[in-house]
């Protein structure tokens, strides 16, 4: 379980976070949902140790992060947002390099190894230069790199952009199959059908600030006959006001 307790964290010009208290179960999928700017990836960096929030605190598996940073990094698997990293490296010594850092050897993750790179369709790229990929198979090298050394907290921060739909519907599904084994699977992302297709719990954020924290089942069951891209827009979208509904009106009057 992750305990987030009174997390704030201030950039230069912006409040990013505001007092987030958040309880995090693991066997679960947990989303974060939010538009651009709400504070998911914040949150995530946080977690991951990316960023030092202004305040508060974090409790991964009863350690607290700010005194225990290493060993809760090795418990954790992180895809940031951006796969633009390591861009001087091929697939095969980033692999190398995820290797070395959680102290796996990879000679023995070998047969795991194949099996990512045969199931995201990489076998053909393990020696090309990651500057020189797509977008996606950017995404594919970080992916495999946090799935070989499979620790106990995957931490997905829009994980789907970018994947074709054969690698998508399979990271989905090695999703919940880390969920089902009492395992925590963390991700953020825009696209609502996903969060509701994969989630257990989700946390809305707006403006920094969490406004929902619960079930997906029990947020649909009180609102009945909506999908949950309707429920968010009620909660976080954009209010329409009158004045607007009238200009809406006015211009279709006119066209």
């Amino acid at each position: 379980m992750i305990k987030i307790t009174h997390l704030h964290h201030e950039y230069e010009d912006k409040i990013a976070l505001r007092d987030l208290n958040l309880e995090i179960p693991s066997g679960k999928i947990f989303g974060f949902l939010g538009h651009n700017g709400a504070g998911k990836s914040t949150t995530l960096k946080s977690i991951t140790s990316v960023i030092e929030p202004t305040s508060g605190s974090i409790i991964v598996d009863g350690l607290d992060l700010a005194k225990n940073r290493l060993d809760v990094k090795k418990r954790i698997g992180y895809v940031p947002d951006t796969p633009d990293l390591f861009l001087q490296l091929t697939a095969s010594e980033y692999w190398n390099l995820i290797a070395s850092i959680y102290k796996i050897n990879l000679n023995e993750h070998q047969d795991r190894l194949h099996e990512l790179t045969d199931l995201f369709s990489m076998t053909e790229s393990i020696d090309t230069q990651i500057q020189s990929m797509s977008h996606g198979m950017r995404e594919k090298t970080i992916i495999i790199g946090t799935l070989l050394v499979n620790p106990d907290v995957w931490i997905l921060d829009e994980p789907i952009q970018g994947l074709d739909p054969q690698a998508a519907y399979d990271l989905k599904e090695m999703m919940k199959d880390h969920a089902a084994k009492g395992k925590t699977v963390i991700f953020s992302t825009h696209v609502l059908d996903t969060a509701q297709q994969l989630c257990d719990e989700i946390a809305i954020l707006k403006d920094g600030s969490l406004i929902y924290d619960g079930s997906v089942q029990a947020l649909l069951a009180d609102h009945p006959n909506q999908s949950l891209e309707t429920v968010y827009l009620e909660m976080a979208g954009r209010k329409t006001d009158q004045a607007d509904i009238d200009k809406l009106t006015e211009d279709g009057d006119e066209k």
